[in-house]
């Protein structure tokens, strides 16, 4: 016959326990943990049980039993060395529809005591139906080796991340997916591995001495919102690379590359809270939550952020959320996916030749749902569209509304300072005809994106006594 496991709540709950000597004490303490009321019936008591009576921790009624001590019970115990009277226990809590575990008496019992690793609320049972409790112990000794005593901090973290995720996320699927990406193997290594270095520090007196920024990095508590540059791991500052390879917990956007995360140590749990293809794999008030919760617990909490998290990041509300909650946190700049873009075309966004300003933006509507209003754009602006998006002919179309020249220069630059870059020339008027880019990309628009100088430009370049051309003459291609 196959056996239901579950676990059982016993809190505030009367066990009843028949007999109080020795194989009784054995079974007690296990009441005890899981908070019931247990009552003792026994002529006579071990000197524990005796202590415990006194102390309040359970009630013993020194005579012997009879069916009235069964009355509000859940359960029932028959721990005496005599078969008979553990066998009429049975029988009258079966009458009354209480279970009921006769001690190494199989045939009068509802239920078993498994052999148990406990590891502060994970509980792992193990049961053979009575056939053969050595061998639940020999398993039992083996499963507490695999699972150690870090398993019970590692379960509270969990725990605790699951709350709030549970209260902030509105798409439980997307909830349950984070939480079994946490629950991994390669979280709790990376988990011991960071508790392991904690404890070395204690133990030896470790702490960052190297730098006057490195000891704030030490301050408990502490989120770095950093940017991981436009995907060159050598793009990276110094400060940032620092950073990234003291982190305890790393939450990252999609946009940042694998090259970038390669330079995280595995002591670190890396969670990835980016979208792909317009899907949010958490909303902005869950990352919000992580952090806030992390910080509790984590010396140093890293937002990695691809380019610069001042630029399109919504850094703003994480910031403000840091602030409101009252944890201590840092911008780590990073190069920005413009500055990187310009670099990759060969342009200078400033050329002072043909551009007096630079205008970094996106065809997105604001928060009050008004189109980009173009009306500043001169044609001495360099235009920067973060974002543009795989529908070039609505760009196209959006740039000429907006009363620029369909003839302006453009540079579409994708996966800019990465193994897979691409830049590609065009004017606003052929954008449209143009083959899409992976993202992600980017649209410079202005006359620095034109390799030829403009025929003004080089006239005015001339006229100031100039003899060598401006600019090296290409072909757009």
């Amino acid at each position: 016959m196959s056996l239901f496991p579950m676990f059982v709540k016993l809190q505030g709950r009367t066990v009843v326990v028949v007999g109080a000597g020795v194989i009784a004490e054995g079974k007690i303490p296990g009441l005890f943990a899981a908070g019931a009321n247990v009552r003792v019936i026994a002529p006579q008591a071990t000197a524990q049980i005796r202590a415990w009576a006194r102390e309040g921790q359970l009630e013993w009624l020194p005579r012997a039993f009879a069916p009235v001590d069964l009355d509000g019970a859940r359960l029932a115990i028959a721990a005496t060395s005599a078969p008979g009277l553990n066998q009429t226990v049975f029988q009258t809590c079966e009458a009354r529809g209480i279970f009921c575990n006769a001690v190494d008496d199989i045939e009068n019992c509802h239920f078993y005591y498994g052999a148990i690793v406990q590891r502060g609320d994970l509980q792992l049972a193990i049961s053979t139906n009575g056939k053969s409790p050595a061998l639940a112990q020999r398993i039992r000794m083996e499963l507490e080796e695999t699972y150690g005593e870090d398993y019970a901090e590692w379960l509270e973290k969990l725990g605790a991340t699951r709350a709030v995720l549970r209260a902030k996320s509105p798409d439980p699927e997307r909830a349950k997916t984070i939480l079994h990406a946490l629950a991994s193997k390669q979280t709790l290594a990376r988990y011991r591995s960071v508790t392991k270095r904690k404890s070395q520090a204690i133990n030896q007196d470790i702490t960052f001495a190297a730098s006057p920024s490195a000891n704030r990095a030490a301050q408990p508590g502490t989120v770095y919102l950093v940017g991981a540059g436009p995907g060159d791991p050598e793009l990276l500052t110094r400060k940032a690379l620092r950073l990234l390879q003291s982190a305890q917990i790393v939450l990252h956007d999609s946009l940042v590359s694998r090259e970038i995360l390669a330079e995280i140590p595995p002591a670190a749990q890396i969670i990835d809270v980016g979208k792909r293809a317009g899907q949010k794999l958490l909303t902005q008030e869950e990352i919000n939550s992580l952090l806030r919760s992390y910080a509790q617990d984590h010396a140093i909490v890293v937002r990695l952020k691809g380019g610069d998290p001042s630029i399109f990041g919504r850094a703003g509300e994480e910031l403000e959320a840091l602030r409101n909650a009252g944890i201590p946190h840092e911008i780590v700049p990073g190069v920005t996916a413009a500055l990187a873009a310009a670099a990759a075309a060969k342009i200078s966004l400033t050329d002072r030749r043909v551009a007096s300003r630079v205008l970094f933006t996106t065809l997105s509507r604001g928060t009050d749902g008004a189109l980009m209003d173009w009306g500043s754009v001169t044609s001495t602006t360099t235009l920067v569209l973060y974002m543009p998006g795989p529908d070039y002919a609505e760009v196209s179309a959006r740039l000429r509304e907006g009363g620029l020249s369909p003839e302006l220069p453009c540079a579409i630059v994708s996966a800019a300072s990465g193994q897979r870059q691409i830049v590609r020339r065009s004017t606003i008027a052929a954008l449209a005809a143009e083959e899409k880019l992976p993202a992600p990309a980017l649209l410079i628009v202005g006359r620095v994106a034109n390799q030829q100088i403009s025929e003004i430009a080089e006239t005015a370049w001339r006229a100031a006594g100039n003899r060598e051309p401006a600019l090296q003459t290409t072909r757009i291609s």
